[in-house]
């Protein structure tokens, strides 16, 4: 990282006294470095560039876990059509006209995250690996191609990030020696087609599977699940059919999980929980939906400990402890257990989410069962009388909007193993891809396809695993494909990005989000996020657009 900090005043006269007394000497002073951590040393075998990926996939997880609150992962849900802030201290997408600016954090994080870290260090391994020199860096040119395609995955998931949430942006596919500042949008769909020839290359040589010590790297369904995606981005529907269709139909190497499995197959439950069970999540568990994982454990190699993690939990949970919620008798109705976390009510998924889309099946969709949402909180504390009963219900705004709602228990997870249960947070792994998306993804581009009949075979093989009712091809529209996208995909899926991917993110939070001042606010030009304003700046020496309405 460069040093960008002022040197303090009294460390500056130490260095200037030192730089004094070496001037005064005659002899002259050679440096000999004990270690040279450069591109050219690192990058010339291939374990300098297994080095590289592991960089590269601990940035992919910084996108879902770099920082606590409110500043990453969960602004890709709160203010959609389905959730909204949980607290009345939290100010995200509330008010999109005075949240959404050009110097917003959010929309600075994304930029950066993109430009300083995914396509840097993706464009660092495939320039060094694809030179001429390298070529003797591995024992076959497929072990070099396996090393470019994991870059060009991570490059293409990048692009189709930056495009979902930007729309046209700067196409950065190389490295730079010099600064440069005269970078020009690209359009949206030359974005996108760049993403796709980076995921085709990498369809063609990532591996099929990865052995359990390397669980989390990127293998050949991921980059044809996101290919899916892409193609439909494209209009290019055949193709994202191909896509899923290579995935869907591996041979049995990716199934949707019917049995129970797992961590907890023998306690009560259903087979869709278990996909979420703490060390359920990996292939190795016996999860053959899992596609892409970040590993999130606590204190293992390649996990993430110490302040990070995974904070789904403390995000999506009430706030709850602390005297928040008080039992009848004017006690403090809850302590801090390892069964509930302690949340702080970032995000409430909204009443369109916990009861609409559920009607005329709530009973039977097992997605909807106590086993995935928990509905009814008990008195933990054995100090209140009412130690052990249900939480009667409760009327005024705090308590439904801030301190209690219900939980989607997919977040839930146990303490981490330093017992420390004032962090809110987990070490569960993270599930980024499953096979149930990949289906929808196809039934999308079926449907826009003009195929509602085969759309409506691939959400039904998502509803039946869920013992939902199946539906029928007139039952298939847009709209429904989101709701059951919601309905299967809560938290995993980056809400967000796929409304504007799909450019209805307005029209649907206008419709379903319960916030007044949310909906009354967004307008069309909130469809993509602005420029930011820093990178406009940086930019002196060409004009880098800003979004319309910004």
């Amino acid at each position: 990282m460069p040093f960008t900090d002022k040197i303090p005043s009294g460390i500056a006269f130490a260095i200037l006294c030192a730089v004094s007394i070496i001037a005064g000497c005659n002899k002259s002073l050679d440096e000999i470095p004990l270690s040279n951590l450069s591109n050219v040393t690192v990058l010339k075998d291939s374990i300098g560039f297994e080095s590289y990926i592991t960089a590269l996939v601990q940035g992919a997880r910084d996108e879902f876990t770099n920082s606590d609150g409110i500043n990453h992962n969960f602004n890709m849900q709160m203010g959609t059509d389905v959730a909204t802030t949980g607290s009345p201290t939290i100010a995200p997408f509330r008010n999109y006209e005075t949240y959404l600016t050009p110097n917003q954090v959010v929309v600075n994080f994304y930029w950066n995250w993109a430009y300083s870290t995914m396509l840097l260090r993706a464009n660092t391994i495939i320039a060094y690996a694809s030179a001429p020199e390298a070529a003797s860096y591995w024992k076959t040119e497929a072990s070099r191609n396996a090393v470019i395609a994991e870059a060009r995955f991570f490059r293409g998931y990048t692009f189709n990030v930056l495009a979902n949430l930007y729309g046209g942006v700067p196409i950065v596919d190389t490295i730079y020696s010099a600064p440069k500042t005269d970078f020009v949008r690209s359009t949206r769909r030359q974005v996108y087609e760049q993403a796709a020839k980076d995921l085709e290359f990498a369809a063609q040589w990532l591996p099929v599977t990865v052995p359990k010590t390397k669980e989390g790297r990127i293998v050949k369904a991921a980059a044809d699940h996101l290919l899916s995606e892409v193609y439909i981005s494209l209009g290019d529907y055949d193709k994202s059919i191909q896509a899923a269709g290579k995935v869907i139909n591996s041979g049995g190497l990716y199934t949707l999980m019917t049995a129970r499995f797992g961590t907890d197959r023998n306690k009560p439950g259903d087979v869709y929980s278990d996909l979420f069970k703490f060390g359920n999540q990996n292939r190795s568990s016996g999860n053959l939906e899992s596609i892409y994982v970040l590993q999130i454990e606590d204190q293992t190699p390649g996990g993430q400990g110490g302040t990070l993690g995974n904070n789904n939990l403390r995000g999506w949970s009430p706030f709850y402890s602390g005297g928040a919620i008080r039992a009848p008798d004017g006690k403090v109705g809850f302590l801090l257990a390892d069964s509930i976390g302690r949340g702080v009510g970032w995000i409430r998924p909204n009443s369109y989410f916990f009861y609409d889309i559920w009607r005329n099946n709530e009973s039977n969709d097992m997605r909807n069962s106590p086993y995935n949402i928990r509905r009814t909180f008990v008195y933990n504390n054995p100090a209140t009388s009412f130690f052990g009963q249900v939480v009667e219900p409760r009327t005024a705004f705090d308590d439904t909007m801030f301190y209690l709602y219900p939980v989607i228990r997919k977040v839930e997870g146990p303490t981490p193993k330093s017992g420390d249960l004032t962090t809110g947070r987990t070490f569960n792994d993270m599930i980024v891809y499953r096979l149930a998306e990949t289906y929808l993804l196809r039934a999308e581009a079926y449907l826009r396809k003009g195929d509602a009949d085969k759309a409506k075979d691939d959400i039904n093989a998502v509803r039946a695993r869920a013992n939902a009712k199946l539906i029928t091809a007139a039952d298939v529209t847009l709209d429904f494909i989101l709701d059951e996208r919601a309905r299967e995909l809560i938290v995993e899926e980056p809400r967000r990005r796929t409304l504007c991917r799909m450019g209805n993110l307005v029209e649907r939070v206008k419709k379903y989000n319960l916030r007044l001042d949310t909906r009354s606010s967004i307008q069309e030009k909130h469809l993509f996020f602005p420029i930011p304003q820093s990178a406009i700046d940086a930019n002196f020496s060409a004009k880098l657009e800003q979004n319309n309405g910004y």
